[in-house]
């Protein structure tokens, strides 16, 4: 799309327990596009973003919104309505990825190695027996929200209430002990892969948006022929996902060098500290230049 004369509104805020990280993105990107040289606009999304849109006569949406109400297809829907082109993922990879147990689902479908993993719902309550260590996670929470390492039945039972805070399901995955990857997509290319090293016990949301919480290796402590592999499972993710200009997938390595796909993230951070930014900088993509291909990807 030429870019020339239209207004981009970038929307970030929402109403989501990510609004803060998704200010800091909506006025990173603000900030880009206006070095740029573009006609650019803030806008604090809330339920009169519709009636924002029409005010500041938006030509061209950047989405930078983080977690539900924004990044699970709703406000994607609601631009395909009103006709106004808009940057990233569409409504389905947005909603499917958003959603890590039809995440789960379509994985094993597409035969993209996950782990072993089954789902909690509030009302019933039913579970499955499984070994411990393992992973309770809302089914769509963003951000390591509502996410817990559990080791046994008092903390099983203690991470599911937490979670249930957050949705009225929960994923409940197998564990898996390793080096934690993520592979960052690019209109179908796979950039660098990089390897998080979290402070704490696991990458939780202290860790991805505080300065120094966290290390980003590029490229990571693993073989050449892991790393390729990386890339070429983020590639697959993006293409089955329906992905449009970009996502992010997060995957962990094993001792075995096993490679197990995560979760996928179709509106990945673009903070001081988010990983996208730091995969397009190992290309030497200024941060300027990144935003503009998404952009162009329209």
């Amino acid at each position: 799309m030429k870019l020339q004369n239209k207004k981009i509104g970038v929307l970030c805020g929402g109403t989501s327990s990510e609004r803060e990280i998704s200010l800091k993105s909506g006025k990173a990107v603000y900030d880009a596009i206006k070095k740029l040289g573009f006609n650019v606009t803030l806008i604090d999304v809330d339920k009169n973003v519709a009636q924002k849109l029409i005010k500041k006569k938006i030509d061209v949406a950047y989405v930078t919104l983080h977690g539900p109400m924004g990044e699970d297809g709703t406000i994607q829907g609601m631009l395909e309505i009103m006709q106004i082109p808009y940057t990233g993922c569409g409504v389905f990879s947005s909603s499917a990825s958003m959603d890590k147990i039809i995440s789960k689902k379509l994985f094993e479908y597409a035969n993209i190695p996950t782990p072993k993993w089954f789902e909690v719902n509030k009302k019933t309550k039913q579970t499955e027996s499984f070994l411990y260590p393992a992973v309770v996670k809302p089914a769509t929470q963003g951000s390591a929200i509502g996410v817990s390492i559990v080791k046994n039945k008092k903390e099983y039972d203690k991470a599911l209430n937490l979670a249930f805070k957050y949705d009225a399901r929960v994923l409940v995955e197998k564990y898996v002990k390793g080096t934690e990857i993520t592979v960052s997509v690019l209109n179908g290319k796979a950039l660098p892969v990089i390897e998080i090293i979290p402070d704490g016990k696991f990458y939780d949301f202290k860790s991805k948006y505080t300065v120094g919480k966290s290390k980003h290796l590029i490229p990571p402590r693993l073989h050449k022929n892991i790393i390729l592999q990386a890339q070429k499972t983020g590639e697959k993710v993006y293409s089955e996902f329906l992905c449009k200009g970009i996502c992010r997938v997060d995957m962990i390595v094993d001792k075995n060098n096993k490679m197990w796909v995560l979760e996928t993230n179709t509106l990945p951070g673009m903070t001081e500290t988010s990983l996208f930014p730091d995969a397009a900088r190992a290309t030497g993509m200024i941060f300027e230049k990144l935003v503009l291909e998404i952009l162009k990807a329209v």
